[in-house]
């Protein structure tokens, strides 16, 4: 199936693996959140038990560099593609209002990116990501 849209989260390659786990985890939630029409059905496992719904389509996990990271932002905000950021200092915050704080104090141009999700028209998130290989 080709989907109209694609996902791209994009991680810096250098992240202890705990870290690109827990930024690619928050940056997925961050696209759910901003896309609710991308949500599937809610699963049901054999016993007729509900489980939550999941995003209807493939998320691509990248691995990046931080000029692969800054290019990937100014072609998101150029293109106007829905974007979730993780930026460095987030990893010492203990809830979301103090993220939000330390994400408002970053550089507008230059944020110190550790993580970057992307989702849009496909050709778009393509020239976003173009150059970044798939994460191993």
């Amino acid at each position: 199936m080709q989907f109209e849209t694609k996902v791209a989260i994009l991680v810096l390659e250098d992240l202890a693996v705990w870290q690109k786990l827990n930024v690619t985890a928050f940056l997925a939630t961050g696209i759910a959140a901003a896309a609710p029409e991308a949500m599937g059905e809610p699963y049901e496992d054999a016993a007729g038990r509900q489980h939550a719904r999941l995003l209807g389509q493939p998320m691509l996990v990248f691995a990046a560099d931080t000029a692969g990271l800054l290019r990937a932002w100014r072609q998101g905000i150029e293109r106007n593609l829905t974007r979730a950021a993780y930026v460095r200092p987030m990893f010492a915050t203990g809830h979301d209002a103090a993220n939000r704080e330390v994400f408002r104090a970053e550089p507008a141009e230059a944020p110190d990116l550790v993580g970057l999700a992307l989702r849009g028209p496909r050709k778009d998130v393509d020239k976003a990501t173009k150059g970044l290989k798939l994460h191993p």
